[in-house]
């Protein structure tokens, strides 16, 4: 089984993104299963308007429709990062991550929980997610040949109370999808993803933004695969590319059992 992370340098046309993803889904190796994660903003990396008019209604849609032809084509499992999707009767939208298996067929999606309210001393400064998406309600586990899929969105990462929630539910493989700051990247974004990995002895695959946008938003970058005792099993700098590593489920399962944290854990 092999786990993959694809990285981008997203801007407002779906188009032009939708080349960058076509460009890198076709240097996959020939190995299966193989799970696929895309960054948030994937689609459509620009402004609050930009968002709106480009949300698709789950289940509908040119961006879906193109997703479930990608996985079916390529026979993977294809987890988009993040997208927009509308929120009927609402001003607001949704920022959301799609699971599609082999055959093409939605699995599940997830809205983001927490959005990303802060000022950052960067070229943008201010930050308030609120003002366009409103937030999902509810941790989701999809199931997969890989284990139970924990989904999460970028800014989740701060908040280990939902990566734990997940882990007790059963998760084997923790997503994170993102479009993280190259200032908040450069301070957090390894450690808190190797945190996550290693208290929840899961598997971790992020998948970053990674340059300078149309809109001079800076990201990170730094997409990378995690094992279950915090091992960077591969990573990428910046730009666009893939990173691919193995998943050993034995290796969790003797974690688990030699050093059981899930069942040791006492504040619940």
């Amino acid at each position: 089984m092999w786990l993959a992370a694809i990285q981008l340098v997203s801007g407002r046309n779906w188009q032009d993104n939708r080349e960058q993803i076509a460009a890198e889904l076709a240097l996959l190796p020939s190995e299966r299963p193989l799970l696929v994660l895309l960054p948030e903003n994937f689609a459509l990396f620009g402004e609050r308007q930009g968002y709106l008019d480009g949300a698709e209604t789950i289940g509908e849609g040119p961006i879906q429709r193109q997703l479930a032809e990608w996985a079916r084509d390529y026979g993977i499992w294809l987890v988009a990062g993040a997208m927009p999707t509308t929120i009927a009767g609402s001003d607001h939208i949704h920022t959301s991550t799609l699971v599609f298996d082999p055959s093409g067929e939605r699995k599940g999606h997830y809205h983001k929980i927490h959005l990303f309210d802060v000022d950052v001393a960067d070229n943008h400064g201010r930050y308030r997610e609120s003002e366009t998406f409103s937030p999902g309600k509810e941790p989701v586990l999809v199931d997969s040949p890989f284990g139970p899929l924990g989904l999460s969105i970028c800014y989740d990462l701060r908040f280990p109370e939902l990566y734990r929630r997940l882990a007790r539910a059963g998760a084997r493989v923790l997503l994170v999808p993102a479009a993280f700051t190259a200032v908040t990247g450069e301070a957090h974004w390894e450690p808190l993803l190797r945190a996550r990995a290693i208290e929840n002895q899961c598997y971790l695959v992020a998948a970053n933004q990674g340059g300078t946008h149309e809109t001079g938003r800076q990201t990170w970058g730094h997409s990378m695969v995690i094992d279950p005792w915090g091992r960077v099993l591969a990573s990428l700098d910046r730009g666009r590319g893939t990173v691919l590593a193995p998943l050993d489920p034995g290796l969790m399962d003797e974690l688990q059992r030699t050093m059981p944290v899930l069942g040791h854990a006492r504040l619940l």
